[in-house]
């Protein structure tokens, strides 16, 4: 009966992992949607939001189901809890990265993107894909480590999101209202998911370690970093 239990746990993981590498590859081909004005691929990221939000009721089930049936307690409970919460976090990217196809397809036939921001969106666009990878790795190897330097990582999004709002507020903007607004939340949607992206890599080290991210930065003198919401 507990192996039968503990197998059912790991298939939780292996569900975050397949959630996590989805929604990477969403955001991924979302931006190249956008800059390319690709109606087709747009559409695709769009219909296939529809499978991470399968997994995340299936996954939300599964989890329901155990808590139910096998009461657990204090390593296993904190397992279930917060694979919940990390599905709500992997479901939400998903959405994001939908945002920006979505938005893709509302300009089509012409991008949503200035040529002169298609470099910094481009960036935003990768960047944003390989924090989900590194958070998939680390919901893999719960490597605690790897799992703190996301929020080094996430400065970089940080920067190329004030890059874009530099480019908003200069006096030589050409391009008028519709595109600022489409740019403002272009960036929100990249930022946010990066955020999403952080806060699961943050979840790992309170389920290996039992501590939140921030107070085990503080104790290794790594300074403050905010908590996962």
């Amino acid at each position: 009966m507990r192996d039968a239990y503990h197998e059912e746990l790991d298939s939780i993981g292996d569900g975050l992992v397949e959630m996590a590498r989805l929604v990477g590859s969403a955001i991924g081909r979302a931006t190249t949607a956008i800059l390319d004005a690709d109606l087709k691929l747009a559409e695709a990221v769009i219909a296939g939001d529809a499978k991470v939000d399968d997994l995340q009721r299936d996954l939300e089930a599964r989890a329901i189901a155990l808590l139910a049936r096998q009461q657990p307690v204090a390593t296993d409970l904190r397992i279930v809890v917060t694979s919940l919460r990390m599905s709500a976090d992997l479901e939400r990217s998903g959405d994001l990265a939908q945002h920006v196809a979505k938005l893709a397809r509302l300009r089509f036939p012409e991008t949503a993107v200035p040529r002169d921001l298609h470099s910094t969106v481009l960036e935003m666009g990768q960047l944003a894909q390989r924090l989900m990878a590194k958070a998939g790795e680390v919901l893999i190897t719960k490597d605690v480590d790897l799992a703190l330097q996301l929020e080094q990582d996430d400065d970089a999004m940080d920067l190329l999101h004030r890059t874009l709002f530099q480019h908003l507020m200069d006096d030589r903007w050409q391009h008028g209202i519709e595109t600022a607004v489409d740019v403002t939340l272009l960036g929100r949607y990249y930022e946010r998911f990066a955020d999403h992206a952080v806060s699961v890599a943050k979840r790992v080290v309170y389920l290996v370690t039992g501590e939140h991210a921030d107070e085990l930065q503080q104790s290794s003198g790594q300074g403050d970093a905010g908590e996962a919401h």
